[in-house]
């Protein structure tokens, strides 16, 4: 029996390289196995080997994406895989990105089949689940035991050419692809089914889930704006000069907390956008532009406003995940009810 190759796609940390520090490293390929890619290959049949790796640097793909995407397909392709897996990237939000990335620009550049990894609620999720199949993980790599091995069967499964079952029976994210399929029991009699456990408050698998939507209800309105205190917090990743706490410009991994006191205006000396999702020369001009404190600080000086409140809050909204944009805004928000701050502006990008 011929012998299945494969390429493995990891970021600077699974590849050993290092961690933030080397968050910038152009892609580069070794023969075999790397980190996860030992535990994987354990995993896969005799005949499937890992035949090399591909690493490259989280923050160096995200700043980069088309030029890493086409490097990494040209490594990959000088391997002459029959397979492709990426990760797994767990929530990691910009590993997540890359994975998906990868993936889907070696599946249309090389005509094989893909597989990676991810907590459903990485953002590389959500962008790559229609495109490429997606093995379900928890959030993070404690849970690497556990996705390996799946990773591993669904990777065999696709080589192989086996046709697959439905998302849940194969463990892979659902991809929004509906098939016409015999069932023993007609539909009537299933929904029926399914109504009766509901009423019974007992568990049940809907065969078409519908998105969930968070609701959130509305704060009742500030009586005297006059005599708030107000604050700023944005998502468009306005820091100060130099961004001296390295908020990533895609996935943030978390926010800063800025002094304002005594400033009436964000200068471009002084004043920075670290976000990656957006022109950043317009910002990068006028901060205000985003964070209008020069606006503010007017309405304060003619009294239609109490007070700006001396601390701003930033991080970055691209591609960063759902869960990590609550734990932010809890957090903030927190410190914010601590200051007696009456309400909040907002400002994206």
């Amino acid at each position: 029996m011929a012998e299945i190759r494969v390429v493995h796609y990891l970021n600077q940390f699974f590849g050993q390289i290092g961690g933030e520090e080397k968050a910038d490293i152009t892609p580069f390929s070794q023969e075999g196995p790397v980190g996860p890619g030992t535990a994987l290959q354990k995993e896969l049949a005799s005949d499937i080997k890992i035949v090399g790796t591909v690493i490259c640097g989280d923050t160096y793909f995200n700043e980069n994406i088309e030029a890493a995407a086409d490097k990494i397909t040209s490594l990959v392709a000088g391997f002459k895989p029959d397979l492709l897996i990426a990760g797994p990237a767990f929530n990691a939000g910009r590993y997540g990105m890359a994975c998906g990335a990868v993936c889907k620009a070696v599946q249309e550049k090389l005509n094989i089949p893909v597989v990676t990894g991810m907590y459903e609620e990485n953002p590389g999720a959500d962008m790559y689940k229609k495109d490429v199949y997606i093995v379900k993980t928890g959030n993070s790599a404690a849970q690497m035991r556990k996705a390996i091995p799946a990773l591993a069967k669904l990777a065999m499964r696709l080589v192989r050419g086996e046709a697959l079952g439905s998302s849940a029976e194969e463990g892979y994210l659902a991809r929004g692809v509906r098939k016409n399929v015999f069932h023993k029991q007609r539909g009537s009699a299933r929904a029926v089914e399914m109504l009766l456990q509901k009423i019974k408050g007992e568990t049940f698998a809907t065969e078409y889930p519908m998105p969930v939507f968070d609701r959130v209800s509305p704060r009742p309105a500030i009586k005297d704006l006059s005599k708030a205190k107000l604050a700023l917090v944005t998502s468009g990743g306005i820091v100060p000069k130099g961004n001296p706490d390295h908020i990533e410009s895609s996935s943030a991994s978390k926010f800063g907390r800025y002094d304002i006191t005594g400033v009436n205006d964000l200068t471009k000396e002084t004043y920075e956008t670290a976000h990656g999702g957006y022109d950043p020369i317009y910002a990068n001009e006028d901060a205000d532009r985003v964070l209008p404190v020069d606006v503010l600080r007017q309405l304060e000086k003619e009294k239609a406003i109490g007070s700006l409140h001396n601390f701003y809050y930033a991080t970055v909204g691209n591609g960063t995940s759902i869960a990590n944009a609550k734990k932010y805004a809890h957090a903030i928000g927190e410190e914010l009810k601590k200051e007696k701050v009456a309400g909040i502006i907002l400002t994206s990008t």
